[in-house]
């Protein structure tokens, strides 16, 4: 048992509690303060959020390092928050310099291929970059539809969250897996998961587009039908200078994970390889975020209005994230054995109710973190629990992933086409009405995923 597991394993609850409570406590600001009526303005401004952020980092951290003496959590933890930023940052400045153009008819059958696209794409650009592209060109299709909220809601389903299953680009919580030592290749194993998802997923938003585009009356059908004669390009990509780019960042992700961490392993050991693998992604994501940026023309960035509001907000909080968890891991991985979850469907709603309140990406720390504690695994490695226990991994992932789209808070895109599609003038359900929509589609295709995958 290492120094820093004894320290925590002869915690009493309240210095438990007390660890926990840097990490507890920033999750629940993000998730409470820009609902709350009397916070909502103050948390839209950004000193507040970099105050909190600083504030928690700076307890968690001060509360592990007087426990353990063990100032090397900072650096470690920190480095893997570079490179998660660095990796974010790639994704949305690359996505952000392609543009969709022409004009197409949200007809039902073109509105589910369009969202099957972008369950594809989301591998690819990640469910953020996925859903800045495609939100607007799918309003577009659809201004002339009476009923669209349905059509923005499965959108958040598909593509802003459950899309992004396959690979480690696809979600903030499957890439800080790989930084962990979770192969490249290792998250296609969820391809059955994610073609039920999504196929039941697609299957009844077209009939339920299908419903409301019945309800149209003639003149609607007839504006669509002229939409697409009046199109000159019924669908045109700029800037596809970027999907150079997108091979860049896929190719340094699958190098790394690869041919780079393998090679220095011997040498160095797995921690250390790991260490040095972040850091040439951090270098390399970086050059080619610069390099998109400055080589996409100002035209492109203006059409997708294009900011980086969204990444700073995403990386000041972050960052109070990845200082306030550490102790927090470190109570989890101490006191795994007390909280009694051990099947792979405890992990898959224990991650997927939290990712529902809470952002997914922590989520999916803290239960891997829990799962590898009960296994015997290195928490810092886990290709180790990708190997020994694939099912509890494949659970959390899932649950992570899939879950996210529960709630509007429940993973960054979501709130952020909310936002983009009320300003397109649909009227979206409030956090409730949203819920609605969310239980009544999602939770019984849930229960059919526990009972086919995780239950036996």
């Amino acid at each position: 048992m290492s120094p820093v597991e004894r320290a925590y394993t002869a915690f009493s609850p309240a210095q438990a509690a007390l660890h926990l409570a840097p990490f507890a406590g920033l999750l629940a600001c993000i998730a409470l303060l820009p609902l709350l009526p009397a916070t909502r303005h103050w948390w839209e401004r950004g000193r507040p959020k970099l105050i909190l952020a600083l504030v928690c980092a700076l307890a968690g951290l001060g509360l592990y390092i007087s426990a353990t003496g063990d100032w090397s959590a900072l650096g470690r933890s920190y480095l893997e928050y570079a490179a998660f930023i660095a990796m974010l940052a790639a994704l949305y400045t690359v996505s952000g310099g392609i543009y969709i153009t022409g004009a197409f008819a949200g007809f039902p059958w073109m509105n589910t291929l369009f969202l099957g696209v972008g369950a594809i794409l989301a591998n690819v650009l990640g469910t953020t970059g996925a859903s800045m592209v495609l939100l607007r060109p799918l309003l577009r299709a659809n201004k002339l539809r009476r009923h669209q909220v349905h059509i923005v809601v499965f959108f958040i389903f598909v593509v802003s969250n459950c899309g992004g299953l396959l690979t480690p680009l696809g979600d903030p919580p499957l890439y800080l897996g790989f930084l962990r030592g979770v192969p490249f290749g290792w998250t296609l194993c969820l391809g059955r998961q994610w073609l039920l998802v999504l196929g039941s997923l697609l299957f009844i938003f077209h009939l339920l587009d299908e419903y409301y585009f019945t309800k149209e009356d003639l003149e609607t059908k007839r504006d669509l039908v002229a939409e697409v004669k009046r199109a000159e390009k019924p669908l045109h990509i700029r800037g596809t200078l970027n999907f150079y780019f997108l091979a860049g960042i896929l190719a340094t992700m699958m190098g790394t994970s690869y041919f780079l961490v393998p090679a220095l392993s011997p040498e160095l050991g797995v921690e250390h390889a790991n260490q040095v693998s972040a850091v040439f992604q951090i270098v390399v994501l970086t050059a080619i975020a610069a390099a998109s940026y400055k080589l996409t023309p100002a035209g492109l960035h203006a059409h997708n209005e294009f900011s980086f509001g969204p990444i700073k907000e995403v990386a000041t909080l972050f960052f109070g994230i990845f200082g306030a968890m550490v102790p927090a891991l470190a109570v989890l991985q101490a006191k795994a054995s007390v909280l009694g979850l051990t099947l792979p469907w405890q992990y898959y709603w224990s991650s997927g109710m939290l990712s529902s309140v809470l952002d997914n990406a922590p989520s999916y720390l803290t239960l891997s973190t829990l799962a590898a504690a009960q296994t015997g695994s290195d928490p810092g490695d886990l290709a180790g629990l990708a190997a020994q226990a694939p099912m509890l991994l494949a659970a959390i992932s899932c649950g992570s992933v899939m879950m996210g789209a529960l709630s509007y808070i429940g993973n960054g895109p979501n709130l952020m086409v909310k936002a983009i599609a009320e300003h397109q003038g649909v009227k979206m359900p409030s956090f409730l009405g949203y819920m609605k929509w969310s239980y009544a589609v999602l939770m019984p295709i849930f229960v059919l995923v526990t009972w086919l995958f995780f239950l036996w």
